[in-house]
């Protein structure tokens, strides 16, 4: 006995579409059913992957974000409702890093970090917050009201790591602030959820497996493995379904353990 998770007839906006992990995301929502937003800056990595969302009978549409610029912010939300109707799931994605050690860290770093992690997490989904709420107060239009709403943290939010300490302060508070939402909106059945990855194999860090430094890396790791973003379909969608109603508030590990 199957039980699949239909998405049809739903509007998800994925930020930081673009490659990684929110490509991965993209792919898997518009699989579901889902119409798929595919939001960020670069714009022709972005149709390509419209392209081969389309190739698989997929409906994808491509939006231009930036989510350090409050006005970008809002465009995009704007465009994607205008373009596919009422967001109903929100993959709060886009992410940035440095390496260094904290005393190494400028003020450049440090707001290059926030900027985007934290500020621009917190404004995407307040943008796309207000408008669920909205729908949910019958002050606008939508046949579906409440929402999904996944911030991607990481378990350096949870599990601090050398070399990356600005990092794991900007995901710990997407941990917070994914409680905080959770719990003024979820009695207008908006849930919010966090999942927070560990080492996954992405094209930005797939040379840094091969280095001594990243064997080393590994060899910690309990069983020895990084993860594939596909790794991540499952607890993605189970936070997407509609199903998922008492599901709400919850940060989930998808670390192999690592956080144990």
């Amino acid at each position: 006995m199957s039980y699949p998770i239909d998405l049809s007839g739903r509007v998800a906006l994925v930020t930081g579409a673009s490659s990684g992990l929110g490509q991965q995301f993209a792919k898997t929502l518009a699989r579901a059913g889902a119409a798929v937003a595919l939001a960020g800056r670069r714009a022709e990595r972005l149709k390509t992957l419209r392209a081969e969302i389309e190739s698989t009978g997929g409906d994808a549409h491509v939006v231009h974000l930036d989510v350090t610029d409050v006005a970008s912010i809002r465009s995009a939300v704007a465009h994607t409702e205008t373009e596919l109707g009422t967001i109903d799931i929100l993959i709060n994605n886009s992410g940035v890093s440095t390496t260094q050690k904290l005393v190494d860290v400028t003020e450049d770093d440090y707001d290059f970090i926030f900027n985007t992690n934290t500020r621009g997490a917190f404004f995407v989904a307040q943008e796309v917050g207000k408008r669920m709420l909205a729908r949910a107060r019958g002050s606008a239009p939508g046949t579906f009201t409440g929402g999904r709403i996944v911030n991607v943290a990481s378990m350096a939010g949870l599990r601090v790591l050398s070399q990356i300490g600005v990092y794991a302060m900007s995901k710990a508070a997407v941990v917070h602030m994914t409680r905080s939402m959770a719990l003024e909106w979820g009695k207008f059945g908006i849930n919010v959820n966090a999942i927070c990855p560990g080492y996954i194999d992405t094209e930005i860090n797939h040379h840094h497996w091969q280095t001594e430094a990243g064997k080393r890396l590994v060899d910690m790791l309990p069983r020895k493995r990084v993860g594939q973003p596909q790794d991540l379909d499952t607890a993605l969608l189970m936070l997407c379904a509609n199903e998922s109603h008492f599901i709400n508030g919850a940060i989930i590990q998808a670390d192999d353990g690592f956080g144990v």
